[in-house]
């Protein structure tokens, strides 16, 4: 039997996480029921404690709805510090079992384990001893899934939570996927579960039944394609530890809807910082930035916008950002504003006076290249701040005077795979 046909591919998935790393780092917390999201009046919930969860709530939940079904819940803000640095603990563990870890969020990963079997073990022996180092040096719970594929991997993993570890034996694929509910495979949301739902479709099994040209003529070429391949268990996709990312981006829900420009303004500031920030610690630099706003009636504009060369300077980035914010009205209140750069490159050194590309606007003036020089190195000087005292150091732009009503959500994504877990794309 050839590596790849025995169980050699795991997923690790953390627990409860964000609301784990609270409750170790207060002990008050421990055996409460514990919310982490947004606390404003359009806040959703990030992360529940499985004490919360026993009263219905979940991610994604929004947290008004969360304090009617437990008020006595304990709610926090989001450390998205205390997060990070939770995450690199337990990859580091994942990193001693094989460097072949594909890290899809902070609470989550793909391992190949191939070839570590012969000195560790077999999968599930490895991923046993995974749950066991997570435990007892990070005091957090992973559940894991080992199976022949990634696929597999994470929908065994998910059906051990909370706190288990579940093999998908080679053979036996078919007897576990097809009994599956039709919403658990990858890419099949609200939306594609409705198209396949008119096709009389429940199972995974149901999907599997179908021929390709039916599933292709009912939700197009791609997904059509991809659904049937994953519900007949072809996926031989490849665990990639150095998995190209594609695009960096923040994004601000506000608790009350902003008309005001210059409040806009600076909240872009503020996203455009950050995004530059990341940009720098992952030394890359991305060359379109894209603006994206939502309306009070959840209608989304995304507009963007092309530099001549790639950027990782905040000034920068919000520059373009607040010319493209100009073009459109928002006199109707802006209820979330975004802001992401892609196209990324490797960072070539110093890249901060960088100019717009000519089919956009005319190229800046001297006086304009040695300002952005200046911004570039004052960036640079924040981020050596940051690093000594934390992230909360130095900020960039003003706050909106109502608070945030959910966090400002960091994204790192365009990888081409859908993202599932407590926190959506994060490095």
């Amino acid at each position: 039997m050839s590596p790849r046909r025995l169980a050699s591919i795991l997923h690790v998935d953390l627990d409860a996480f964000y609301a784990s790393v609270e409750q170790l780092a207060d002990p008050a917390l421990r055996g409460r029921p514990v919310v982490v999201g947004g606390l404003g009046p359009r806040g959703v919930v990030a992360a529940a404690s499985y004490e919360a969860r026993g009263y219905g709530i979940h991610s994604a939940m929004p947290t008004g709805r969360a304090r009617r079904r437990c008020p006595d819940a304990v709610f926090l803000a989001p450390r998205f510090d205390a997060y990070t640095a939770a995450s690199r603990d337990v990859m580091a563990i994942l990193r001693d079992a094989t460097p072949l870890v594909e890290p899809l969020s902070l609470d989550e990963a793909f391992l190949d384990v191939s070839g570590a079997q012969r000195t560790q073990g077999d999968g599930p022996t490895i991923g046993a001893a995974i749950r066991q180092r997570v435990k007892a040096e990070t005091g957090l719970v992973a559940s894991v899934g080992v199976a022949t594929s990634k696929h597999l991997a994470k929908l065994a993993s998910e059906a051990a939570k909370p706190d288990g570890l579940l093999v998908v034996e080679p053979g036996s694929e078919i007897d576990f996927l097809h009994p599956l509910d039709i919403g658990r495979l990858w890419g099949v949301g609200p939306a594609t579960r409705a198209k396949l739902e008119r096709l009389g479709v429940r199972t995974v099994g149901d999907i599997a039944a179908l021929d390709v040209e039916t599933l292709v003529a009912a939700l197009g070429s791609a997904q059509g394609s991809h659904v049937h391949r994953l519900a007949c268990d072809r996926d031989d996709r490849p665990v990639e530890p150095h998995r190209e990312v594609k695009s960096v981006g923040h994004e601000q829900t506000f608790s009350r809807d902003l008309t005001d420009r210059a409040q806009l303004e600076q909240a872009l500031a503020g996203l455009a910082d950050r995004v530059g920030q990341r940009l720098r610690r992952a030394e890359r630099a991305g060359r379109t930035v894209h603006l994206k706003v939502r309306y009070p009636d959840f209608r989304t504009i995304t507009r963007a916008r092309t530099l001549a060369a790639p950027s990782d300077v905040g000034a920068v980035i919000g520059d373009v950002a607040r010319a493209l914010l100009t073009e459109l009205d928002v006199a109707a209140g802006v209820r979330l504003l975004g802001v992401s750069v892609s196209k990324l490159a490797a960072r070539p050194g110093e890249v901060g006076a960088l100019t717009l590309d000519a089919s956009v606007a005319a190229a800046p003036s001297g006086r304009d290249e040695r300002r952005r020089g200046r911004e570039s190195a004052v960036e640079r000087a924040a981020d050596r701040a940051r690093a000594r005292f934390g992230d909360g150091a130095v900020r960039v732009g003003a706050v909106p005077p109502a608070p945030v009503g959910a966090p400002t959500r960091e994204q790192i994504g365009g990888t081409g795979e859908p993202v599932s877990g407590e926190e959506r794309p994060l490095a």
